[in-house]
């Protein structure tokens, strides 16, 4: 009997309390049971201010120099502005006049032209890093002549693709036997534009490419390799899948690039000819400083960033969804 009451009085809290009421072991075991929420320790929150030190000033040049510019560009596009009187505020008149203006169709579709062509850039620019990426004699040499357009201005390509389309002299002349307008034809202007444009973009996403190339994981491509994995396949389902972030960094760029292109066109055809060759960033700029249309010119441009804005947010959520 005495050893039921140990027992007992052991495994169980003693009640101190009548009927109904609860057991003062019983709310202090419940107590001491609840766990305390520590907050983050001495460590953690100096290396958190530590982090937002040195992310505050790539913070506030975003905000000053991108951020700020969207917002008063998409501002200015509700105003009617020379740029040296008082702003007129006139709401939508600069997007009614746009869609009804036959030139900002031409822009959007030569924008569409350099979009499509222009995607040609990242394969051909990982074809051309594929064959740099060897231990062969003389890779050096060649890598610096693929790098070459790379550090060419635009002005610079423009000025050598314009004596190359040239029908009296250039080379394209030579070569055909004949010379041929490229530049001076509304057909062929733009298609001339877009492949001297191909050219330093080809070598940009080489640079990319030949970069995630070092990044390969060489233990999977030996297994790929023990597989009996080799050529497209070992391209296609052990190469590709590792470069995945690579091939979106520089789809990314290439459609910016494509989307506001205008050096060359400024330097080969200034828009023409009979604005055939214009683009949207053209026009814009043509608007802006030819005509003193300052409103108008950020309609354009708030225009262009909507196109760049839905593309590129086209592709990351692509890619995103791939990760995943």
């Amino acid at each position: 009997m005495s050893h039921s009451v140990s027992r007992h009085s052991v495994g169980a809290p003693v009640e101190t309390g009548g009927p109904g009421l609860p057991a003062s072991g019983g709310a202090l075991g419940g107590a001491s049971a609840a766990p305390r929420r520590r907050g983050p320790s001495p460590t953690a929150r100096r290396q958190r201010r530590a982090a937002f030190l040195f992310l505050a000033p790539a913070c506030f040049m975003v905000a000053v120099y991108v951020v700020w510019p969207i917002l008063s560009t998409i501002r200015l596009s509700f105003f009617n502005w020379d740029g040296m009187t008082e702003p007129t505020f006139v709401g939508l008149a600069n997007y009614i006049e746009l869609v009804h203006t036959p030139t900002f169709y031409t822009a959007l579709k030569n924008n569409l032209i350099w979009l499509v062509l222009f995607l040609f850039a990242p394969p051909m620019g990982l074809a051309v890093a594929l064959y740099l990426n060897q231990a062969v004699a003389g890779i050096r040499i060649v890598k610096s002549l693929f790098f070459a357009p790379f550090v060419l201005s635009g002005v610079v390509v423009g000025l050598i693709f314009s004596w190359f389309y040239d029908p009296t002299f250039g080379l394209l002349a030579m070569m055909l036997g004949h010379g041929v307008p490229v530049l001076g034809d509304p057909r062929y202007a733009t298609f001339g534009i877009v492949f001297a444009a191909l050219w330093p973009q080809t070598a940009y996403c080489m640079i990319l490419y030949l970069t995630g190339l070092t990044t390969l994981n060489a233990e999977q491509i030996e297994a790929a390799r023990m597989e009996g994995a080799h050529g497209w396949s070992m391209l296609w389902h052990v190469i590709l899948p590792q470069l995945r972030p690579t091939t979106f960094m520089a789809i990314v760029v290439t459609i910016i690039g494509a989307l506001r292109s205008f050096d060359l066109i400024s330097v080969m055809t200034g828009g023409g000819p009979f604005e055939s060759s214009t683009v949207l960033a053209y026009f814009m700029y043509d608007q802006a400083i030819k005509y003193y249309r300052i409103g108008y010119s950020a309609a354009i441009a708030v225009v262009l960033f909507g196109i760049m804005l839905v593309y590129i947010v086209y592709h990351l959520r692509r890619m995103l969804r791939a990760e995943q």
